[in-house]
């Protein structure tokens, strides 16, 4: 039987839940919920059981590379995940020419890819792998599938599939069309002949790409030329910058399926959401008495129908009714529930006023740990660094910063110049200026530092890099 290849799109930056989802750390990578896994890993998560899936093809953008490589390692257990392809965009161009490079990456044009999106909430997973079969069936047919999802009120903020003849499994598409107003939604309806559009797709290989040849022959031309100079890098397909840049970005529905005469929308009831929205976090949680859905250290008093979200510290909210408070360790958003669409304002003002807010939390990531600024002062800084086991930063020297490391937990194998110690917890060691320093976790837990930087200049950017296991020295 065909092997079915989820085509998992990772890119985007979710800026409608700020802050918990930034610019470098998007939703799809957050756990909204606590010993949850992520949106990404329950995009790949809820496949499993299902007969002939193979190992899953990732598009994301260059800067998102290693917190998907590290979730899907988190994910682990299943030899598909372990074998991953992971494209990297160095930019987003949309939909059309992501899935061309998914489709110019399966082992074969026979090949069904499962398009799907790293962002959605779906909870009645059974119904979910029936409508997947029914999907592969038609691909297997040659037809191009997208799943029409039952509308449950008259939204405004989705495109609409208009389904046209009804199939043995599905309809055919008549039309697709842009988002309604509130009247024509409401219309669309009570006809009962419209589907939400979810974004997602079956069909082979060979059948997408040549139904883009055939209605987007620049995108395909683009994206060929691309995948022929596409490079390995450690677990990544890097695809260059140069070539891509000329691809035109346009969406599959755009691109494809309003030319196609191939096109079949299938009914989804699947307790589907995007999670496009703070409001979309209330409806699909578990509320108390009141109405609330809290989440971390909240204290309410007189409160009804409100998400409450505390990540760093106590929440109290008193007399407030649909409502929604989400607190991070640099940014609280107060909003009334029907008006958190407008938080991408918000969003806009940060990154208008160049302020770090928009792009970037307290906890940075990188591909071997995280780190977060404790202090900052006129020329100090006290930051807490994690580092993962068997995990190593760059050999790598400052110009205007001298550093204290002080280990609080773990196993640590420092070189200063050209001695190496190891430092166990409550030891400590110095950096100097111009000093040549790598830091390395020698044990086989995290290991965790108070680091103490000292200088006329703290930035990020004061980084000589000369030895880096993750490809990031300039050459």
């Amino acid at each position: 039987m065909t092997m079915i290849r989820p085509v998992i799109m990772a890119g985007g930056v979710g800026s409608r839940l700020w802050p918990i989802s930034r610019k470098l750390y998007p939703k799809q990578f957050v756990s909204f919920q606590a010993d949850t896994l992520s949106l990404f890993q329950q995009s790949l998560q809820r496949l499993q059981g299902m007969d002939n899936i193979g190992p899953p093809i990732v598009v994301c953008n260059e800067e998102h590379r290693f917190l998907v490589a590290e979730q899907l390692r988190a994910l682990g257990g299943e030899a598909a995940i372990e074998q991953a392809t992971i494209i990297l965009e160095p930019e987003g161009r949309n939909t059309a020419p992501a899935v061309a490079l998914a489709a110019l990456a399966a082992e074969s044009e026979d090949d069904i890819l499962l398009v799907l999106a790293a962002d959605h909430l779906i909870t009645d997973i059974p119904v979910f792998h029936q409508v997947i079969a029914e999907g592969a069936a038609h691909a297997a047919a040659g037809k191009l599938a997208t799943f029409g999802i039952v509308p449950g009120h008259p939204e405004t903020g989705y495109g609409y599939i208009c389904r046209g003849k009804a199939l043995e499994s599905g309809f055919a598409i008549d039309a697709f069309v842009e988002k309604p107003d509130a009247a024509t939604a409401q219309a669309y309806l009570d006809s009962g002949d419209y589907f939400w559009n979810s974004g997602m797709f079956m069909f082979t290989a060979g059948t997408y790409l040549r139904e883009l040849e055939a209605h987007a022959p620049d995108i395909l031309q683009v994206c060929r030329q691309s995948w022929a100079q596409c490079s390995e890098d450690l677990d990544f397909k890097r695809i260059p910058e140069e070539s891509f840049a000329s691809c035109p970005a346009d969406s599959i529905d755009y691109a494809v399926m309003e030319h196609t005469n191939e096109g079949v929308v299938i009914a989804l009831d699947a307790g589907w959401n995007d999670l496009g929205a703070w409001s979309s976090l209330w409806e699909h949680s578990e509320a108390d008495a009141q109405g609330n859905v809290s989440r971390g250290d909240v204290i309410l008093n007189s409160v009804s129908d409100s998400y409450i979200h505390a990540e760093s510290r106590l929440v109290s909210v008193i007399g407030m009714d649909n409502a929604v408070v989400v607190e991070t360790p640099d940014a609280v958003l107060v909003s009334a529930r029907d008006r958190v669409q407008d938080v991408k304002h918000i969003v806009d003002g940060i990154k208008n006023a160049g302020r770090p807010e928009a792009d970037s939390h307290v906890r940075v990531y990188r591909p071997w740990g995280s780190y977060e600024t404790l202090v900052m002062g006129d020329q100090f800084q006290v930051k807490r660094i994690r580092v993962n086991p068997g995990a190593s930063l760059s050999l790598q020297l400052h110009h205007k910063r001298a550093e204290h490391w002080i280990v609080v937990q773990g196993s640590a194998l420092v070189t200063i110049g050209d001695k190496q110690t190891r430092l166990e917890a409550n030891q400590s060691t110095y950096v100097p200026i111009e000093t040549k320093h790598r830091l390395e976790n020698a044990g086989d837990q995290e290991l965790v530092l108070i680091e103490i930087q000292c200088g006329s200049y703290l930035g990020e950017d004061d980084i000589v890099r000369f030895d880096d296991v993750y490809g990031r020295v300039e050459t």
